[in-house]
């Protein structure tokens, strides 16, 4: 029997059974509407795909139900008012495939964002809240809604939730009292500073929510379901300002006292389960935990609310551990696992959970490039790993025409996404790597404990390339003679990149952040660390941990400021961890020389002496090319992939691979 057998018994949600424990949790689907506000065929593929790899029950990322209040333009996200019968004609085609799987689907409904609606989606529509109140990103004060304009919210729910029961949808999902969303905003003190019959009290400031609920019953009939995403804690420090774990401070938003009475209130109304997280856009690497946060960091809270309300409670955050997963609802922590990046990662998670193909998962890493990140930049939702995700009829792959044999030169990331695919497409790859295993830079990425994941991607393409039988040959270096020898018809040239060093005198003592990482060298117990990119911050980070003195030399004038996260979760969380954590920071400063121990620093005009064991360079890396401009004028086909053309990131060493081996 499966071990994770308890993960696959069916539960319900009000009237409606779901197949397992797994949902898919909602996630923005930007890019996935159509001008209409129905559903394009990218969104119906992209849940669809889920379905098809097992999941009980999908949950669309946020549609909304009004446009008229809070404008949010067309097209963005779908709208079930908008055109209710291209709205319903696209549903329709989207739960019927949804069904065909034996899976459930719920529509995630919006009220709308109000002070935290993410400037590249907002164009120049005003921002709307509860009260006048400060907008999360932009200087700006966002307007009062008035009772009239609640009360019509409240009716487009009812013709929204109509609408969506008409398209096929199982249930729906109000979003939101969580994260702060305008719903949420109604329902915290701190944004409410209404003296009407929405402001003052609990049962006021939630009296929204609660009329929400009303009318979608009233519509849709008693026994549809309505589920709720519900935060009962805030960790707002103050606008614009979060709290980090294991940080001591006064909460300012919905605390874990009202978030009790607040639950109570909800399910009482009439929410028939609870959708349930932590956080806020002004604390959000709680609503979207980066790799800096714990696995299954909502754990406590959902079993506090189980502890609490008598319907069925929903985990995410961070849940991909399937032991974690299974423990979870085993000890009564939660009804249902919600997984929302894991899915985007691999659609096929828990189809390959259930046949016991666990090593075949492919790891989400929490580094929100392609997710949130896209979102928040773009208007578009992607997975760095994935590059079918919400792109899977316009990524399906055909067969080769002409089956190549195709060498390729480096098994990093880029090397080992271009061996798959052309395996897949029927091409014959060969891949060389000079090191005793794949990866490239996940190995030294991997090593701090809270980048485990990257080794774990690792992992997963030494297993698919395995099961493809792609020809691995480790512990080889490619040369030019190879390459013009072996009888290949393309060769593909992923060497990587090198890191950036440069002398500053007694160079004995000064290591890259790559030889510290791999245990190579040893840093002492003091240390300076020159870069405070991403590297930079993540290696002081780890090593603070391991209990050594830490400084970062910066010679711009913060943290993260070129290549940083392109998601503000992971910057915001990690430009806050450096000095929560100790770590010292000096910031438009260039170090100059280090010798007997001291290195002196330049800022200005000021020059400092820090006395230190070691100077660990972190100030990026160099496109190792050499191999591709050798064979480049001597080759009738030659590709630069990941690193080796432009060093960048993990999802667009993917993503340039998938492009070129799909279509080589």
């Amino acid at each position: 029997m499966n071990s994770y057998q308890q993960l696959f018994t069916p539960v319900r949600i009000g009237n409606c059974t779901v197949k397992n424990r797994f949902a898919m949790a909602p996630m923005g689907p930007l890019g996935l509407a159509d001008a209409e506000g129905g559903f394009n065929q990218r969104g119906i593929d992209y849940y669809t795909e889920r379905a098809k790899g097992g999941t009980g029950l999908i949950i669309t990322g946020v549609t909304f139900v009004d446009n008229k209040v809070e404008e949010h333009g067309m097209p963005n996200c779908p709208c079930s008012t908008y055109n209710p019968v291209q709205f319903v004609r696209t549903g329709r085609e989207l739960t019927e495939r949804i069904h065909a799987y034996n899976a459930r689907i719920f529509l995630q409904m919006s009220g709308g964002f109000g002070r935290v609606t993410i400037p590249t989606n907002l164009g120049e529509f005003p921002p709307v809240a509860p009260s006048p109140i400060q907008h999360r990103w932009l200087d700006k004060t966002c307007r009062e809604l008035t009772v009239d304009e609640i009360l019509y919210i409240v009716k487009q729910f009812g013709e929204g939730a109509y609408h969506a029961k008409r398209a096929g949808f199982d249930g729906v999902q109000i979003h939101a009292v969580h994260e702060g969303y305008l719903i949420d905003q109604f329902a915290i003190a701190l944004f409410n500073q209404r003296s009407d019959e929405y402001g003052g009290s609990l049962e006021n400031r939630l009296r929204f929510a609660r009329q929400i609920v009303e009318e979608i019953k009233k519509r849709c009939g008693a026994d549809f379901p309505v589920t709720l995403r519900y935060s009962p804690k805030s960790f707002i420090k103050d606008l614009r300002d979060g709290a980090l774990p294991g940080e001591t401070f006064e909460e300012k938003g919905r605390d874990i006292p009202e978030g009790i009475e607040a639950a109570n209130l909800l399910v009482r109304y009439g929410y028939d389960a609870l959708d349930v997280d932590v956080g806020s856009y002004d604390a959000w690497w709680w609503s979207h935990p980066p790799m800096y946060q714990e696995k299954g960091l909502y754990r406590p809270y959902a079993k506090l609310m189980k502890e609490t309300v008598d319907v069925p409670i929903l985990c995410a955050g961070r849940m991909d551990n399937p032991d974690m997963a299974a423990k979870a609802v085993a000890e009564g922590v939660c009804d249902i696992v919600s997984l929302g990046r894991p899915l985007l990662a691999d659609p096929d998670y828990v189809n390959k959970l259930r046949s016991g193909r666990t090593k075949l998962i492919r790891p989400c890493l929490s580094c929100q490039e392609g997710c949130m990140g896209r979102i928040q930049e773009y208007s578009a939702l992607n997975c760095a790993v994935n590059p079918h995700a919400c792109r899977e009829r316009a990524t399906l792959l055909t067969p080769a025409l002409r089956p190549k044999k195709v060498l390729i030169a480096g098994g990093g990331v880029a090397g080992c996404e271009a061996a798959r695919v052309l395996k897949l497409r029927g091409h014959e790859p060969v891949l060389y790597e000079k090191s005793d295993r794949l990866g490239g830079n996940l190995i030294p990425g991997g090593v701090p404990d809270f980048k485990e994941d990257d080794h774990a991607l690792a992992a997963w393409y030494t297993e698919i390339l395995k099961a493809l039988s792609v020809e691995v040959h480790l512990n080889t270096a490619v040369d030019e003679a190879l390459c013009l020898s072996g009888g290949f018809d393309a060769v593909i040239v992923a060497t990587g990149s090198t890191p950036k060093v440069f002398s500053l005198g007694d160079d004995s003592k000064v290591f890259t952040a790559a030889e510290v990482l791999l245990g190579k060298k040893d840093p002492g117990t003091n240390t300076v660390i020159i870069g405070g990119g991403l590297v930079g911050c993540e290696l002081a980070l780890w090593l603070k941990d391991q209990g050594k003195q830490v400084t970062i030399v910066e010679a711009l004038h913060k943290l993260l400021a070129v290549n940083g996260p392109l998601c503000h979760a992971n910057s915001e969380m990690l430009e806050k961890l450096v000095p929560f954590k100790g770590i010292e920071l000096k910031t438009c400063a260039q170090a100059q020389s280090f010798k007997d121990g001291v290195l002196e620093v330049k800022s200005g005009q000021k020059t400092e002496r820090i006395v230190c064991d070691s100077v660990i360079l972190a100030v990026g890396y160099r496109e190792n090319n050499a191999l591709y401009q050798s064979l480049e004028p001597r080759l009738p086909e030659v590709h630069l992939l990941g690193d080796a053309r432009r060093v960048s990131n993990i999802m667009y060493a993917i993503w340039d691979a998938f492009e070129v081996a799909s279509h080589l």
